[in-house]
């Protein structure tokens, strides 16, 4: 396939405008629904709930919806999972000018939310290969995660604004904007079909399934790199609801020293999607994840490490951390777009997006019920170590060392 320099770009960053603009009012819109929730019901039960509701599709519909998104159009995908997000969104402004919202309703309009972009994400992922050269797509997930982190930054501080001084109609009605952004540019943007060649696709569907699933096995060092990268979900990702603990009880702060940590966590990430971006013709992949891995790992086994008045310090850490992100993240998503092909690869990142959501909450159960026997800092502390352990799997599993020298 031939790329002119100057359009695959253009359709690139015109597509991740919108991307970057639904993004923020979506992170927006989940933050005032946070605090209405709070405010309405006090309750850390419906809290939880909403949080299942937000993830769940993902996690149990992954595979089901990566064959859709492989079956159909991508760019019609893409502008359907907007559209039902934007008419979920509208339905609850809607409502909430005759009513005061029912927290059932919410829940309703979260989950329906949760599942279009558990069609959306990987209709994205799959499509940016079929317009940025191969060689490219490392730099430009490093600036996909740029703008994620952007919206990370601007979220909290514009929705505690914007809910202080609008209604929360208002602000749904913002998300609601945002999402026709999104649907606007990317129907402005032309984008290669790639043709399934189905047969009977009722009695097939399991069996697409099972093609998305074999697509990832077949390439041993990919499998590998997936297991590995569960494995570090699995550890990882709860710590991120152990921050505020971590800053408000350990470190004796107040909500703003919590807000400090999740800013500093953010701007590493805008910091490393932006170097990612700089570095991204980096011939030694597999070496960039291991270096995140080990530099999240140290970050984190150095934040258990501190005295309760080294709060600075654990800014630098969380910092680093966000750093690392892009690194892995980043780079993961390069390699599968380029290792497998199209016509899989909304069923690749739908499987692998659930497999990761699935890791979730297990591993927060399990590091909750830790965190309070051995105390917050002490879990930071084992989880580093931990973190640390999986970087080496990196470099001491041959089949993902060889990745960089494997093609489809």
């Amino acid at each position: 396939m031939t790329f002119q320099m100057a359009e695959w770009k253009r359709k690139f960053f015109t597509i991740w405008t919108g991307q970057a603009v639904s993004l923020i009012t979506s992170a927006i819109l989940q933050m005032a629904i946070i605090f209405y929730l709070t405010e309405k019901t006090g309750s850390a039960l419906v809290l939880s709930l909403a949080s299942m509701a937000a993830f769940l599709p993902y996690a149990l519909l992954g595979p089901a919806i990566g064959v859709l998104v492989d079956r159909y159009d991508r760019k019609l995908v893409m502008i359907g999972a907007d559209l039902i997000i934007a008419v979920a969104g509208a339905v609850l402004a809607l409502a909430a000018l005759f009513m005061e919202l029912p927290v059932w309703m919410i829940m309703v309009v979260l989950f329906i939310r949760s599942a279009g972009t558990a069609f959306h994400t990987p209709a994205l992922s799959a499509v940016t290969p079929l317009f940025v050269p191969s060689d490219q797509l490392t730099r430009y997930a490093g600036f996909s995660q740029s703008m994620q982190s952007l919206s990370y930054i601007l979220s909290p501080a514009l929705a505690a604004f914007l809910y202080g001084v609008w209604a929360l109609n208002a602000i749904i009605a913002i998300d609601v904007a945002g999402a026709l952004i999104a649907c606007l540019t990317v129907a402005f943007v032309s984008i290669p079909k790639v043709d399934t060649q189905q047969g009977d696709r009722a009695r097939n569907f399991m069996r697409e399934m099972k093609e998305g699933f074999l697509a990832i096995k077949e390439n041993k060092g990919l499998f590998a790199l997936l297991l590995i990268g569960t494995l570090y979900m699995f550890v990882y990702m709860p710590i991120n609801a152990l921050y505020p603990l971590m800053s408000m009880s350990y470190f004796s702060g107040t909500p703003m020293h919590a807000s400090i940590t999740e800013i500093a966590y953010a701007s590493g990430m805008m910091a490393g999607g932006l170097l990612l971006g700089l570095l991204g013709g980096f011939k030694k992949r597999i070496v960039l994840m291991t270096v995140s891995i080990l530099l999240m790992g140290l970050s984190l086994a150095v934040s258990g490490l501190l005295p309760v008045n080294g709060f600075a310090l654990f800014v630098v850490c969380c910092l680093l951390m966000g750093l690392s992100v892009p690194f892995y993240s980043g780079v993961q998503t390069a390699l599968f777009q380029e290792k497998i092909k199209p016509e899989y690869l909304g069923r690749v990142f739908s499987l692998t997006g659930s497999i990761m959501s699935l890791a979730m909450p297990v591993g927060l159960i399990l590091s909750g019920s830790f965190a309070d026997q051995i105390g917050v800092s002490s879990w930071f502390l084992v989880s580093g170590v931990l973190i640390t352990a999986i970087a080496l799997l990196c470099l001491l599993v041959p089949a993902v060392r060889k990745l960089d020298q494997n093609s489809i």
